[in-house]
């Protein structure tokens, strides 16, 4: 049986691994352009550090600190949405994960209201956490993980209907707002961690076959309890 545990109190443990997500509230959209993409980025980077970070300088696009050595977290993996995102994450310090999520949240939420002139949550209450506990599960997550924008290119491959298996690898490989260009060599975001997962797939054309193998055998059934429908 896989160990893939929704947490509904997490209690996050230093070495594990974790599933995070989240939404906007009632569904809309939190990225409307690349700017907003950017920030985020900016965000996952800037915030991931044990050092204090005036948040309410973060409200722009600029990075105002540099990470500390000592992280809070490793991101392995994330994906943006238009209207979510998911992040595949490491505890590396005791109450890490929720430091850097506190911050992540907050410091985004600041940005995106001071720009659109908004008030109020931007995302639907607290993030999600599910622990990942067997190797075969954490085989499966960076591959859906990384799958996600196929939702606005061929939405059909959650049913296992996928018309062009080639066009459909070009156009993640374009999609910029994930690490899967980390994973086939095409990038090198300095705060995505990639040694974890390529000790489970060899290297990138490791990554490669196995991303081709899932296209073949796509099963969803595993995953259906961590989807934002």
């Amino acid at each position: 049986m896989l160990r893939y545990l929704a947490m509904k109190k997490p209690v996050f443990i230093p070495g594990e691994i974790y599933h995070i997500y989240n939404r906007g509230v009632e569904k809309r959209s939190i990225f409307s352009n690349d700017r907003d993409r950017e920030r985020f980025l900016l965000g996952l980077e800037i915030f991931n550090t044990t050092k204090a970070v005036n948040i309410s300088d973060l409200s722009e696009v600029e990075p105002q600190e540099r990470i500390s050595e000592e992280e809070l977290i490793e991101i392995l993996a994330f994906v943006l949405m238009p209207n979510h995102f998911h992040l595949l994450i490491q505890e590396k310090q005791e109450r890490g994960i929720i430091s850097f999520m506190q911050k992540l949240g907050t410091g985004y939420t600041m940005y995106f209201n001071k720009r659109y002139e908004r008030v109020g949550p931007l995302f639907q209450g607290k993030f999600k956490a599910v622990l990942v506990k067997d190797d075969s599960h954490l085989r499966y997550l960076p591959h859906y993980i990384h799958f996600n924008p196929l939702d606005v290119f061929e939405p059909q491959w959650r049913g296992n209907r996928i018309k062009n298996v080639e066009r459909c690898l070009s156009f993640l490989k374009s999609y910029k707002w994930s690490s899967y260009q980390e994973y086939i060599g095409g990038r090198a975001l300095n705060f995505v961690k990639t040694n974890f997962i390529f000790s489970l797939f060899g290297s990138s054309q490791g990554y490669i076959k196995e991303i081709r193998d899932w296209f073949d055998n796509l099963d969803l059934d595993n995953l259906k309890e961590v989807m934002l429908e």
